[in-house]
């Protein structure tokens, strides 16, 4: 059973860092697309970042150059480093997934992924 854990959620003053986490098991794909989404409240949950299995990725145009997307495959791990920190950032975070090969036009859609943490909360306040 598949299961993605997501942590390293808080609050944090604008202009800030945060590192989120999210450890995958049960996942015995050996390709695969895992993706960060948020969610603020009252709006639909967006697409921040996805990287493949060859270590591809791609971000949402919101995040470019702020946030930075990795994987560390021995530690199961993938991670969203987020750097300058908005208030617009605030949001619940969901660590998402999808085995197969990547398809970069459905890599930040939602609905593209099969498998979904519980999300942590980053609050992002002046």
């Amino acid at each position: 059973q598949v299961q993605l854990v997501e942590s390293g959620g808080g609050a944090v003053q604008t202009g800030g860092s945060l590192r989120l986490s999210c450890v995958a098991s049960g996942y015995t794909a050996s390709t695969y697309v895992m993706g960060w989404f948020r969610q603020a409240p009252g709006k639909e949950r967006e697409g921040v970042a996805s990287i493949d299995s060859d270590g591809s990725t791609r971000y949402a145009d919101s995040v470019k150059g702020r946030f930075t997307i990795s994987q560390d495959n021995a530690k199961s791990t993938m991670y969203l480093q987020m750097n300058s920190l908005k208030a617009e950032d605030t949001a619940m975070y969901y660590c998402a997934a999808r085995a197969g090969k990547g398809a970069y036009s459905y890599s930040l859609r939602n609905w593209w992924y099969s498998d979904w943490g519980q999300g942590t909360q980053v609050t992002v306040s002046s």
